[in-house]
């Protein structure tokens, strides 16, 4: 398989010479074109900080994240944020969609800064709609949608540019259960049916379920790793619940 996430020695440092927190503490692993890879770990053990680094939010103290081959941490500002807007979809715990576009609108928005011509965009975007059951919601404004339906614009917004790796976080976070069942077989299909990359940190084990393996991440470091294979999400699910046990602490922290 093509790996399309190569995470190697990679460190992140917060604070000064006398006061230095290590939030990731040389972490090594990479993700496959095609895989669902889950992070999960304790408040503070360095998962969002993890994510913040490979989405480009954050800069790495040291070490390489490449994405496509294209190591990521020697880009600059500009090559940075074209790099960002092109290999790059998010689903964000919060939504991020603009209140003043439709749904059609948002999800376009990208392909519109891409310069895709108008019939294209239509073709993608009903495509996408399709996919994740949203048809009837295009011409409706954020306002007039449930939670549920904007998390699966936001889905459709990441899915739609075909990028080389999808990075949801805490995309269940804002959302009563039904509306996490809905999303979450959103982006099952999204990997299944569009081969979808995608990366999702969360807290939640019935989240994390979803996903093809699983990296349990404490105190800065790789704790775990456990791979779904041939188990039903079931039985998955119990498989991470005995991984957070593990972990020890408060697992309310952790689920």
């Amino acid at each position: 398989m093509k790996p399309i996430l190569e995470v190697e020695n990679l460190e992140k440092y917060y604070g000064n010479r006398g006061n230095i927190t290590k939030a990731v503490d040389n972490i090594n692993f990479c993700v496959n074109e095609g895989e669902f890879v889950g992070i999960m770990g304790p408040s503070g053990s360095g998962k969002t900080t993890l994510l913040n680094c490979i989405s480009t939010i954050d800069t790495v103290t040291s070490g390489h994240i490449r994405i496509n081959d294209k190591d990521i941490t020697t880009l600059k500002k500009d090559n940075l944020s074209k790099f960002r807007r092109n290999e790059l979809g998010f689903i964000f715990q919060d939504f991020n969609l603009l209140d003043t576009l439709t749904a059609y609108e948002n999800i376009a928005l990208a392909l519109t800064i891409q310069k895709v011509k108008t019939a294209e965009i239509e073709k993608r975007v009903h495509d996408a709609a399709r996919k994740l059951d949203i048809m009837d919601t295009l011409e409706k404004y954020p306002y007039q949608l449930s939670g549920g339906q904007k998390q699966r614009i936001a889905a459709a917004r990441a899915l739609i540019t075909n990028p080389s790796l999808i990075l949801a976080d805490e995309p269940t976070g804002a959302l009563d259960s039904k509306s996490s069942r809905m999303l979450l077989d959103s982006m099952e299909r999204m990997n299944q049916e569009y081969n979808a990359t995608i990366m999702m940190v969360t807290h939640d084990a019935f989240t994390a379920s979803y996903a093809q393996r699983i990296l349990f991440i404490k105190d800065g470091k790789i704790f775990n790793e456990i791979i779904r294979g041939n188990d039903s999400r079931k039985e998955f699910f119990n498989k991470i619940l005995e991984v957070v046990t593990l972990l020890g602490g408060d697992t309310s922290n952790v689920l």
